[in-house]
């Protein structure tokens, strides 16, 4: 009896685990590009730069104190350097996909990948 039970566990266990990889893999997989890339400093809009061109953009704060080097190159938009102590932002990797983003929270900075249908859209719907 005991065995029917530890078998029967192993199973809801697995199509569990499996369900969880097929809907992960359908939203990795049909996430599309992006378009562009929308930079926030303290949650306000600092630009728009299309994914499409290569640029280089030094975002500082407000307070002139901060700054981070982003790079769109080749439709990726990494960030190159920053003045934040831990540099996490910097060593990530490049996003060029719908909904991906990069954030600096000791400097507040947030790049995010945007397509022409989501930048528009309301966050939240009330």
């Amino acid at each position: 009896m005991k065995k029917r039970h530890l078998r029967g566990d192993i199973l809801l266990i697995g199509g569990l685990l499996l369900a969880a990889a097929i809907a992960f893999a359908c939203v990795f997989l049909l996430r599309g590009d992006g378009d562009s890339v929308r930079v926030t400093v303290d949650g306000e809009l600092y630009g728009v730069y299309a994914l499409s061109q290569d640029v280089t953009v030094d975002i500082r704060t407000a307070d002139g104190e901060a700054n981070n080097r982003l790079v769109i190159r080749d439709g990726k938009a990494q960030v190159e350097t920053a003045t934040c102590p831990d540099g996490i932002c910097a060593a990530h990797y490049p996003i060029f996909r719908d909904g991906e983003s990069i954030v600096c929270l000791p400097n507040r900075v947030v790049i995010t990948v945007v397509t022409a249908q989501s930048g528009d859209a309301p966050d939240v719907i009330a």
